[in-house]
C-alpha cells in the first residue's frame, strides 16, 4: 500500500490523540526508523511528535494524566499529524528538525539543521549543579562549541547571578544559539562568541567550563544511522579517534580556568580512547542516576601538573 493511502485512510478512520499516536507508533517501526534525538523507542517518539503538532505543552500527561489520549481531534488536526508522521517517515530526519523543537533540561529550545539535536547527560549534571565538584557558585562560565546554546542557557538559569559565554566557531549555529538566547530572555547574561577553541578569549578567565565538542571518531562517523547524517558533521567527526578538539581544550583549558575551576568535556563513545591519547590524566568519570556516559571532570591544578610533566 502507498504512503498516500495510510495518510488518507489515517484522516478518515482514526479520530482522538491515542488513535493517531497508536497509528504513527505502527508507522514509525514498520519503516524501521532510528531513535536517538529526545526519545529511543517509537510510541516515545509518536507521542512527542503528536503533542508538538496539537501545540499541547511537553509536560501535559504528566499533569493532566493519560486521560487527555481520549480526546477527539477535527479533520485539519489530523491532517497535520499525519503528514509530521510521513514526514519522518519518508526523510528520515529526526523529529526536533521537523517540528523546530527539542528539549533539554527541562526547557524547550528552537533548533535546525545548523546545530546538534540537544541530547546530553549533561542535563543531570546542571540539574545538580555539578555537585560534589563545584563547591562555590560560578560567577564566569564558558559553555565551548555551544551549538544551539541549550547548555548555555540552562547553565544560565542553574547559575542566577553567572555570565555564561555561548562559545562556536560556526556562525550559522550562533545564529540559532542567538534565537534560543532572545527566547529565554537572557541576552544580558549568555553571550554568543564566534572563535575557534580559545581562539578570540584571549585574557578571559572561567570559574567553569563545559564543553560538549565534536567527538566522533572516525568507525563511528561510517556507521551513523541515516537521521545523524542531517546533523551537521562539523558539530560531530573529530578526527580518527574523536578526541581532536578535545586534545587542544585540555591542554589550553588552563590559561582561561581561575584558580580551583573545573573543566567538563563530553567524550562519548570516544571514552574508549583517552587512556591513549592522555596515558596518565587523571580525570573523574562521572556516573549518571538517568543514564549516560563519557563525560569527565578535571581541576585546573590535575592539568597543570599534567602537561608540566610533559614538558
Amino acid at each position: 500500500m502507498t504512503d498516500k493511502f495510510y495518510l488518507e485512510e489515517a484522516i478518515d478512520d482514526l479520530h482522538t490523540l491515542l488513535d493517531m499516536t497508536r497509528w504513527a507508533t505502527s508507522r514509525f517501526n514498520d519503516a524501521e526508523l532510528y531513535f536517538g534525538h529526545g526519545t529511543d523507542n517509537a510510541w516515545d517518539e509518536a507521542v512527542s511528535l503528536v503533542l508538538q503538532a496539537l501545540h499541547l505543552p511537553h509536560p501535559i500527561l504528566a499533569s493532566v494524566g493519560e486521560s487527555i489520549l481520549s480526546s477527539r481531534l477535527t479533520k485539519s488536526e489530523r491532517e497535520k499529524i499525519a503528514e509530521l508522521v510521513l514526514k519522518r517517515v519518508q526523510t528520515r530526519m529526526p523529529l526536533p528538525y521537523i517540528t523546530n523543537e527539542a528539549w533539554f533540561c527541562g526547557m524547550p529550545f528552537y533548533v535546525d539543521e545548523r546545530v546538534l539535536i540537544p541530547r546530553s547527560p549533561f542535563a543531570e549534571l546542571i540539574q545538580n549543579q555539578f555537585s560534589p565538584f563545584v563547591e562555590n557558585e560560578p560567577a564566569s562560565i564558558l559553555d565551548m562549541c555551544t551549538g544551539g546554546a541549550c547548555i548555555a542557557i540552562a547553565l544560565a538559569h542553574a547559575y542566577p547571578e553567572a555570565q555564561v559565554d555561548a562559545v562556536d566557531i560556526s556562525t550559522d549555529a550562533l545564529e540559532v544559539a542567538d534565537i534560543n538566547i532572545q527566547e529565554h530572555g537572557l541576552s544580558h547574561r549568555v553571550y554568543p562568541i564566534q572563535s575557534d577553541l580559545f581562539t578570540n578569549l584571549e585574557g578571559q578567565k572561567y570559574d567553569l567550563i563545559i564543553s560538549n565538542p565534536p567527538y566522533v571518531d572516525a568507525q563511528d562517523m561510517a556507521d551513523l544511522p541515516d537521521e545523524y547524517h542531517h546533523e551537521p558533521e562539523l558539530a560531530l567527526a573529530a578526527g580518527e579517534d574523536g578526541l581532536d578538539l578535545v586534545d587542544t581544550m585540555l591542554r589550553q583549558a588552563t590559561s582561561y580556568l581561575n584558580d580551583g575551576g573545573w573543566l567538563f568535556i563530553e567524550v562519548g563513545n570516544s571514552e574508549v580512547h583517552m587512556n591513549n591519547r592522555f596515558p596518565g590524566l587523571e580525570v573523574i568519570w562521572i556516573e549518571f542516576e538517568n543514564g549516560g556516559q563519557g563525560i569527565f571532570a578535571v581541576n585546573k591544578d590535575t592539568l597543570v601538573q599534567y602537561f608540566s610533566s610533559k614538558d
